[in-house]
């Protein structure tokens, strides 16, 4: 090989060393963690209340149901979901793919205590209300489903129908980076770092609730637990591991299943 040859060799080994580490970062800055609930996703992102279009009543009753099940939705619509629970038991609205859904139930049947914080969904008590604000950047049909064990099987389930229209400003920045999140040498890199062999688990603090001695984490998976990663509320074995957190601190942390109940026994800044 001559001198000119090596040198585009180099030149060309380089290029693509560049390229590879800005869609690395780009995958990163995502926001995307595992367990189907993702904050940009196939399913649209999070809404803002200051661009509601409409607001959609849905009761849900212990028949199982959701009146209406079915709704109407154009593309880039935000809407402001205002749930009521009219029965006596605990009930609950999820927004995600039938694949998601599956599988957070599945996770639901193995731990039926857990304490979401995502905001694809809200946890209802009998005779109560709550609200899901979702911007619907993408057409096709959204499930939705109740996944409190027995619930889904009985039948709880319902649909959001976006119809295709022109997409709102931002959604094509969405649609790249979930793309990106999906190649798996990046994805395999971050589920590496994500939990070390001591059952630490990396995560972001969102909420801390110091009187009720919880804090509400975005983590990655729980392998002890064999929990997917998502958007829970966890209590603390002693508040004073609560002293010096706040929101948005990277954290990592251990949880133990006390009795059903999800403790956070050890936590501390992520060096």
């Amino acid at each position: 090989m001559n001198h000119a040859s090596t040198l585009n060799s180099l030149a060309t080994r380089c290029a693509l060393a560049l390229v590879l580490s800005a869609v690395a970062h780009t995958a990163q800055s995502a926001g995307q963690h595992v367990g189907g609930h993702t904050e940009s996703s196939a399913i649209g992102e999070p809404g803002k209340a200051a661009s509601v279009t409409r607001t959609v009543q849905i009761d849900m009753s212990d028949a199982m149901r959701y009146t209406p099940s079915s709704i109407n939705a154009k593309q880039g619509e935000t809407i402001r979901f205002a749930i009521k629970n009219s029965g006596k038991v605990k009930h609950e609205l999820v927004l995600g793919t039938e694949k998601e859904l599956k599988e957070h139930y599945e996770v639901m049947k193995k731990f039926p205590e857990m304490e979401h914080d995502d905001p694809n969904m809200v946890t209802v008590a009998p005779g109560k209300t709550g609200e899901v604000i979702w911007k619907f950047t993408k057409a096709g049909k959204i499930n939705f489903a109740c996944l409190q064990p027995g619930h889904y099987d009985a039948g709880m389930k319902g649909a959001v129908a976006v119809a295709a229209g022109k997409p709102a400003k931002g959604d094509v920045h969405a649609q790249t980076t979930t793309d990106l999140g999906k190649m798996d040498g990046v994805k395999m890199a971050q589920a590496t770092e994500a939990t070390e062999a001591t059952d630490m688990t990396e995560g972001e603090v969102r909420k801390i609730d110091m009187e009720a001695g919880k804090v509400t984490l975005k983590h990655g998976e729980i392998k002890n637990l064999d929990m997917p990663g998502m958007t829970m509320v966890f209590v603390v074995k002693d508040k004073a591991l609560l002293d010096k957190l706040k929101a948005g601190d990277k954290v990592k942390f251990k949880v133990i299943n006390d009795a059903g109940k999800f403790t956070v026994t050890e936590i501390a800044p992520a060096k």
